[in-house]
């Protein structure tokens, strides 16, 4: 071997151990890069569950409490126009947020042609939603007042206890046992309202925590996190303004207000638990998000229009008072804008 092969062949040598040391190294430090962006992402998931939870359970209870805070409760205007900010956000969550998301989940390209793309099955699920809605809530609504009617009972405000009303005191007193018909007749209605609400608001929460709580996108989490946190503070008024005007027992307010605040948080939970085998593009995933999707925004849709909106625009004290109603209608503008705007980053 020559002077200049030998030159060559130790050359070689000698650089071959740095060259796969380097590559180590390389490799090393993506592998950390890695476990900090992944540590960083699950420090920004459990903090969206500690906000998301805080903003839920803050915004249900303000309404509840309108007794120790006499500007929210039912009975001043102020209320109206709160509640009516409130329903603007559900209403532009249904519309903006949810029935879009269920649009793009059933026309996923991953999704077979036959059935999913010759028919537009999130407009119709969201259409039977609507309908199944309020075939509950009138039937819901008619089952209690017959009862009502058929057993004597009136239901004292924020009570349950049952007075029993004499024929003769009915005759003795007759305009009375109307009126108080009529704010029981009210007061079952609410109640119908809340419950209703809080299955459609729940069913989409826990759809959203989920996505929250699987996505591995760090720009995604972020704005999920401000994004909900927002949502679910004045989703929560709009359910805690319903709940109040039920005047239910503390003991159901308490449970009512529970699901509400930790239903989100669970679906991240949930989210969290499944991210490593969770794949958003997966067939079964997409129709399960699509068709939930669907029927929450139909429910969303109708008890945001029918049973918060309409039930308080069409009321007799708004009716007659011009300011409060330029109030509302200014306050649902603002609740459906900003809930709209926040479509442009989630």
């Amino acid at each position: 071997m020559g002077k200049f092969e030998k030159m060559i062949f130790w050359y070689i040598l000698l650089l071959f151990p740095s060259i796969v040391l380097g590559k180590c190294t390389c490799d090393r430090d993506n592998d950390d890069e890695e476990k900090s962006k992944t540590k960083t992402v699950l420090y920004y998931k459990v903090g969206a569950i500690a906000s998301i939870l805080v903003a839920s359970a803050i915004g249900v209870c303000i309404p509840v409490f309108g007794k120790e805070i006499p500007a929210l409760s039912p009975e001043r205007n102020f209320f109206f126009i709160i509640k009516a900010f409130a329903a603007g956000v559900i209403l532009s969550t249904g519309f903006i947020h949810v029935l879009p998301d269920a649009f793009d989940k059933l026309a996923s390209p991953y999704l077979k042609v036959w059935p999913w793309k010759d028919f537009p099955f999130s407009g119709f699920i969201a259409m039977v939603s609507a309908i199944a809605t309020l075939m509950v809530d009138t039937y819901a609504t008619s089952y209690y007042n017959k009862k009502k009617l058929k057993s004597g009972v009136v239901v004292q405000s924020g009570d349950e206890e049952a007075v029993t009303h004499t024929q003769s005191h009915v005759h003795a007193h007759s305009s009375v046992p109307m009126m108080m018909g009529d704010s029981i007749s009210e007061l079952l209605r609410y109640r119908v309202i809340s419950q209703v609400l809080e299955v459609g608001i729940i069913v989409h929460s826990v759809i959203i925590g989920i996505a929250l709580g699987a996505s591995g996108n760090l720009k995604t989490i972020r704005t999920l996190f401000v994004a909900l946190t927002f949502h679910q503070f004045f989703e929560g008024m709009g359910l805690g303004g319903s709940i109040a005007q039920a005047k239910f027992k503390s003991r159901a307010v308490t449970i009512m207000a529970l699901f509400f605040s930790l239903t989100t948080p669970i679906g991240i939970a949930i989210g969290l638990a499944i991210t490593k085998g969770y794949d958003e593009n997966d067939r079964k995933a997409l129709i399960v998000e699509g068709i939930f999707n669907s029927a929450s925004a139909g429910i969303l849709i109708y008890m945001s229009l029918v049973d918060l909106l309409a039930a308080d625009f069409m009321h007799p004290r708004m009716q007659g008072n011009g300011e409060l109603q330029l109030g509302a209608n200014i306050s649902l503008l603002l609740g459906a804008g900003l809930m709209s705007v926040i479509a442009v980053w989630a």
